[in-house]
């Protein structure tokens, strides 16, 4: 009886871990299935019309960039580019770990590093996987009342460190290599913003609006700058980015702001909003920011693209597109997709749209309506567009067509990741990998 009762016990633990949402083990390869739906400019626009048609659907691009390496590695100008990626993508497996709270929200990224790639769970724990996916590490620093907070983290790193900021005022910097915990402190507000490293600096934006710098080595505060604050918090990430010594960043408001890298000193601002429609901050959603050659990019739900000139703040053009989604520039093109599900092509110094794809045209009128793209990446001859229905779109570059439906999940994930010649996206109790 007793022989009987220890080897059902050895069989539990020995079969079971791998499906336990607490565990630390990846679940076994599952076949990814392919979904088949209900499967479709002018230059004039009138005032607020968001484009809902094609536009030259038959163009064909050429592209002749060059590869962008370590495109998710502490990324100064957020432009992915294009990614030697072209992999099958036949199966896929899971870490799972408990829901995070407030993560549709709160955007969190899985955080990529010379070893391997890092993320969350509910309490706080960090998770350091090796290249190989296999778990090096876990550390929380989080006392037994701050987990019931479920705090949900950010993150950035250098070669020797990683910085971490959370939606409860808490900042810290752990050994990269070992997790040994190597400063924390509190700050005055939470943070909800990108972390950009540089040097032996960092810089994060708080929920008061205000980006702060901190020495990585011992997390003094070396200089700070305000921007207008809004009365009601935006749940939306905010952006920045580093480039010729300036910290580019916005608010939650629509400004976009510079100030020198070194002393924090403002050199231009430009607002994007109107006065009247600061009491709707909350609603405004405003893409990452995104820097190329000397330009800044980004959009936002409000039907509006801008190209800023970095050096002046000064608008290079504004183009009707309805996105809150990272654009990518490759060659002499940006890359965007808006929230109806349409591919936007547009020259970069000019703001011409080139071309406009409806990559949503399998889906029926009604199950369209239900859905919203949440990011993409640009692989060697597809592009990567993840959906709010856990679906994962693949897109000929060259044509704009859409090739297939990977359904992944029935729930929202995140933007798509490449590493390692895996494709990797992140939900609220897992982190999902294909390859």
């Amino acid at each position: 009886m007793i022989k009987n009762l220890l080897f059902y016990l050895l069989l539990l633990v020995t079969f079971g871990c791998s499906f336990n949402t607490g565990s630390d083990f990846w679940t076994r390869k599952t076949n990814i299935q392919t979904e088949e739906g209900n499967v479709k400019i002018s230059k004039l626009f009138k005032d607020n019309e968001i484009e809902n048609k094609e536009f030259n659907p038959n163009i064909k691009l050429e592209l002749n960039s060059e590869f962008k390496k370590n495109s998710f590695l502490n990324n100064l100008d957020n432009n992915n580019g294009l990614i030697n990626f072209d992999e099958p993508l036949l199966q896929s497996s899971r870490f799972k770990f408990s829901k995070i709270e407030n993560f549709n929200l709160l955007e969190p990224d899985l955080i990529f590093t010379n070893y391997g790639f890092i993320f969350f769970n509910k309490q706080g724990t960090i998770l350091n996987f090796d290249k190989n996916s296999k778990l090096i590490w876990k550390k929380n620093v989080y006392s037994k009342k701050e987990k019931k907070l479920n705090p949900v983290l950010f993150f950035s790193n250098d070669k020797n460190y990683l910085i971490v900021a959370d939606n409860i005022a808490k900042l810290y910097v752990l050994n990269l290599k070992t997790g040994e915990l190597i400063w924390k402190k509190n700050n005055s507000a939470p943070f909800n913003s990108q972390i950009k490293v540089f040097k032996d600096r960092f810089y994060l934006v708080d929920y008061e609006n205000v980006l702060r710098c901190f020495s990585v080595l011992n997390g003094k505060e070396l200089w700070q700058v305000k921007t207008e604050e809004s009365f009601i918090k935006s749940k939306k990430k905010l952006s920045l980015i580093i480039k010729n010594n300036k910290v580019i960043f916005n608010n939650s408001i629509g400004d976009i702001t510079a100030v020198d890298l070194h002393s924090g000193n403002l050199i231009w601002q430009t607002p994007t909003q109107s006065t009247a429609v600061y009491s709707e901050a909350f609603k405004l959603q405003t893409s990452d920011l995104v820097s190329n050659e000397s330009s800044v990019y980004f959009s936002n739900n409000k039907n509006q693209f801008f190209s800023l000139d970095l050096n002046s703040g000064l608008i290079n053009w504004k183009q009707k597109v309805n996105s809150n989604l990272r654009p990518t520039i490759v060659d002499r093109f940006v890359f965007t997709v808006s929230i109806e599900g349409f591919l936007f092509i547009i020259e970069k110094n000019t703001g011409k749209i080139l071309r406009i794809s409806d990559l949503l045209n399998k889906y029926d009128s009604k199950k369209r309506n239900k859905i919203k793209p949440l990011g993409f990446v640009m692989g060697k001859s597809k592009i990567y567009l993840t959906m709010s229905n856990g679906r994962l779109l693949l897109i000929d570059t060259i044509s704009g067509k859409t090739l297939a439906i990977l359904k992944l999940d029935n729930q929202k994930i995140s933007r798509p990741f490449l590493f390692n010649k895996k494709l990797f996206v992140v939900k609220n109790n897992s982190i999902i990998k294909l390859n």
